[in-house]
């Protein structure tokens, strides 16, 4: 680790707490008085978050309980678990902490509070991809839905997704990543290049993708455009015709036994690959490194027609009010601080505040994931394993390498209850 960067919270971002709650924070060391981070009484403040596993992480609600007093309680669901939990039992948590295709779905059911940009302090370091949809200046914006498209509101009060940046943001982005597919390298037997290979009849039985019918689609959509079966006018937005298509196409490669299996989590995806059982299959990029650390050859394979893209954030729940607002905001500020973006660059994926993270990073863990550079010493998870030996390089290359590479991002559809009522029947079959 290097320096450490302290998040600074004055009177004039967060209305002074009342009661009880004020007098145990200001007793503990506010930093409406110190500038240093607040250190809340240590029985005050809860917070509830639901969310994916991905970053329901327990090290994260540890790190907070010891730099803010606040106790996180965090409960994992899959995707479409946690997008059903956000929507239909509102009361049940304090954060949401999903995905921007999750948030096109749930954020319209006015669940979520929007959130004020000026109480955010590290708004201005959040990568523009999050902000306007573009890597760099000249980057042009992938199909699917790209968080900054259900990223703002028009309004404090409005449900309906803006054009352009506002004052009021629907999420925080926290955690993205560009995935696609894990190889078991020692047992392919040859070089994997396109979506298109999963589908060699040489690995029948031996493949595997997401069964999360929003983020299967679109590993099938990558798959079936790089076979040429079908051209899509938008895999992120595809029509009845194109989704029977790619359907049909699926419950065939079924029926011939081409899959091994469909998995819901990051666990099994990683028993599938490290068991050999599969030896090609859609993956994340941490769970590649999870089969590696067993010391298994497992590659995240680049491939000739891009990535599908992902993004999360942490939302407020509507019900928020007073010190657990004012807390919400301490914590979202406090997530965006570093080190929590420093812990899930060293995991594999990305954090959306990079200028911060890189405080909590090395030089050469820096140069590693993000700058595509050999690393000069051995590469070491956040918690404690050997993920790479020195020399290694990371798969896919630099950041601007990977992320440049995005054909698509996770998506809603227009026709999505119709796309998971054929993806079922493609599960079923």
């Amino acid at each position: 680790m290097t320096k450490k960067i302290e998040t600074k919270s004055g009177v004039s971002r967060r209305s002074l707490l009342k009661g009880a709650a004020a007098v145990g924070g200001l007793a503990a060391g506010s930093g409406a008085i110190t500038g240093f981070p607040t250190v809340w009484s240590k029985t005050d403040i809860v917070l509830r978050q639901v969310g994916t596993g991905v970053s329901n992480i327990n090290a994260i609600a540890e790190k907070c309980k010891a730099d803010l007093g606040i106790t996180l309680q965090m409960t994992a669901l899959d995707s479409d678990a946690a997008a059903q939990r956000t929507v239909t039992q509102p009361d049940s948590y304090d954060i949401a902490d999903v995905e921007y295709w999750i948030c096109k779905k749930v954020f319209p059911a006015g669940t979520l509070q929007p959130m004020d940009v000026s109480k955010l302090k590290y708004f201005d370091k959040i990568v523009p991809l999050f902000i306007n949809g573009k890597l760099t200046p000249e980057s042009t914006i992938a199909q699917g839905t790209a968080p900054h498209t259900v990223g703002f509101v028009e309004g404090k009060d409005s449900t309906k997704f803006a054009k352009e940046p506002t004052n009021w943001m629907t999420m925080v982005p926290t955690i993205y990543n560009a995935d696609t597919l894990g190889i078991r390298p020692d047992l392919v037997g040859r070089e994997i290049t396109t979506w298109a290979d999963i589908m060699d009849p040489k690995f029948k039985g031996k493949t595997s993708i997401l069964n999360i019918p929003s983020i299967g689609i679109m590993d099938a959509a990558m798959i079936m455009e790089a076979m040429g079966n079908v051209k899509y006018g938008d895999k992120g937005n595809m029509t009845k015709a194109e989704l029977d298509k790619t359907i049909a196409f699926l419950i065939d490669a079924k029926k011939a036994g081409q899959f091994r299996a469909f998995w819901k989590s990051f666990d099994e995806s990683v028993n599938l690959m490290a068991s050999g059982e599969v030896v090609i299959q859609s993956m994340w990029s941490p769970a590649v490194a999870a089969v590696r650390s067993k010391g298994i050859a497992c590659k995240y394979q680049p491939l000739k027609e891009g990535y599908r893209a992902w993004g999360g954030g942490l939302g407020l729940a509507k019900h928020l009010e007073g010190a657990q607002l004012d807390a919400a905001y301490e914590y979202i500020n406090w997530y965006m601080s570093g080190w929590v973006g420093g812990y899930l660059n060293r995991q594999g994926y990305y954090s959306a505040c990079l200028e911060t993270a890189k405080g909590f990073m090395s030089e050469d863990e820096w140069g590693f994931w993000m700058e595509g550079k050999p690393a000069k010493s051995d590469i070491i998870s956040p918690e404690g394993k050997v993920m790479e030996k020195a020399g290694a390089t990371r798969d896919g290359g630099s950041y601007l390498q990977r992320l440049g590479g995005i054909a698509c991002w996770n998506s809603v559809m227009d026709e999505d209850r119709y796309m998971v009522r054929k993806w079922n029947e493609f599960i079923a079959a």
